[in-house]
């Protein structure tokens, strides 16, 4: 968990070291985390804007020679196959899942409940919203599936979603990303990325906290 919280905070030199070491590889290791991230339903706690936010920027620098198309290719393809790896795990399992007694020591009950809570009172609207929220977007493709939700409508909705967060991230990683200030201050600027994305996930809970 220790490694994790350094790989978020400094996910900028992480990306750099995995560059030096592997290369072009690293092409496919992030492709991997985001699908695993979006894809596996017990692992909603990998990065995901925030390393969209910080490959985008490696890459605008020409020091790396990585290809800031070729990230938002396999972005797209790693959320967009992943969340309907995600949906079929929903509808397959569903929310037997939480009855195994290793998963379910990752999915809580109480988790699903959650997510099926905010998908039961935005509707369609929560496949978009959920890819901008960490965590939610996880499960939210496994608690349509669940539901019942028809995948034909899921995948057009949630297609739409992918290719706007991949280029808001990318784009805002590549041209923002190398700002000097940004790079001399990217721990902050990834922890402000995470509490935005968080923002309306706390205000929900506040909300009802209160009532």
């Amino acid at each position: 968990m220790q490694f994790l919280i350094d790989f978020i905070l400094h996910i900028d030199q992480h990306i750099i070291n995995l560059v030096n070491y592997f290369g072009d590889w690293t092409y496919l290791l992030l492709f991997l985390v985001i699908f695993i991230e979006t894809g596996i339903v017990i692992m909603p706690f990998l990065p995901g804007d925030s390393l969209l936010f910080a490959a985008a920027a490696i890459s605008a620098n020409p020091q790396y020679h990585l290809n800031i198309f070729m990230f938002i290719i396999l972005f797209l393809i790693a959320s967009i196959v992943g969340d309907s790896l995600n949906f079929f795990l929903g509808e397959k399992v569903g929310n037997r899942l939480t009855q195994q007694k290793f998963i379910g020591k990752f999915i809580k009950q109480e988790q699903l409940d959650k997510a099926k809570a905010f998908f039961d009172k935005y509707g369609i609207l929560a496949i978009f919203i959920a890819r901008f929220m960490p965590i939610i977007r996880t499960f939210a493709p496994f608690i349509a599936a669940s539901s019942g939700y028809n995948y034909q409508k899921f995948i057009k909705y949630n297609i739409t979603a992918c290719f706007v967060w991949v280029f808001l991230c990318c784009g805002g990683g590549y041209f923002f990303g190398n700002i000097p200030f940004v790079q001399e201050h990217f721990s902050a600027v990834v922890l402000g990325i995470i509490l935005v994305t968080c923002l309306p996930a706390i205000i929900a809970l506040f909300r009802n906290k209160k009532a």
